[in-house]
């Protein structure tokens, strides 16, 4: 499929041949959800932790006697029951929330919101991306760039936010740097390019070479 391609003026450039298992994917939103929340899983941690009687301190003795006091027999201070006690059935860090899914679920998952993104006509390809290192010129890059996504409002919220898809050169680490500051700019690389990552943003931006990297990771 012939794609148009856009230079930093914002001008049309030409056009880009990406295969269609990339950008007509059929729709598949069971198989994207479970690969969103498989990757959303694995990025948990498990934070949470609470001592059982046996972790905490104290404890060692029996608090009174067994029998003749008339107050209940307690073996420890450091029972649930006792302020101070330990927790009961809480949460504990070792705990794993990691899921699996296969290597080619992940990938047509990824092509199935690459295809919705293009279908929207929320994708745009640039030739490159030349940028100095500085906010100033990412932002006349993207003032360029942005009104030819459909109904793209230029303001710095989550439904103006996009994801710049880098090539990994060592010539984007300044366009990197040069969206760095802006809030409601993502970069990523072609190589990291996952469907959650998709998903948080509603535009997608991509140079030629994070393109071709894009197209040879799934064609492998």
């Amino acid at each position: 499929m012939e794609i148009t391609l856009y230079n930093a003026q914002g001008t049309t450039a030409g056009t880009v041949n990406a295969p269609d298992a990339l950008v007509a994917a059929p729709a598949n939103a069971d198989l994207v959800y479970q690969v969103a929340t498989t990757q959303m899983a694995n990025l948990r941690q498990p934070w949470a932790h609470t001592k059982d009687r046996s972790d905490v301190r104290g404890g060692g003795r029996k608090p009174w006697r067994q029998k003749g006091t008339g107050r209940a027999r307690h073996g420890s201070t450091r029972s649930p029951i006792w302020i101070g006690g330990g927790a009961t059935h809480g949460p504990v860090k070792e705990r794993s929330f990691a899921k699996t899914v296969t290597r080619s679920a992940s990938r047509t998952a990824l092509a199935c919101v690459l295809s919705d993104r293009h279908a929207q006509g929320r994708l745009l390809v640039v030739d490159e991306l030349a940028l100095d290192g500085k906010t100033k010129s990412a932002n006349t890059v993207l003032k360029a760039l942005t009104p030819h996504f459909p109904e793209y409002v230029n303001r710095k919220d989550k439904q103006s936010r996009i994801l710049v898809v880098l090539g990994g050169a060592e010539k984007d680490e300044q366009a990197r740097r040069s969206l760095a500051n802006m809030s409601h700019v993502g970069t990523i690389r072609a190589v990291d390019l996952n469907v959650t990552g998709v998903l948080s943003y509603p535009y997608l931006l991509m140079t030629k070479d994070a393109l071709e990297a894009v197209q040879a990771r799934m064609s492998k």
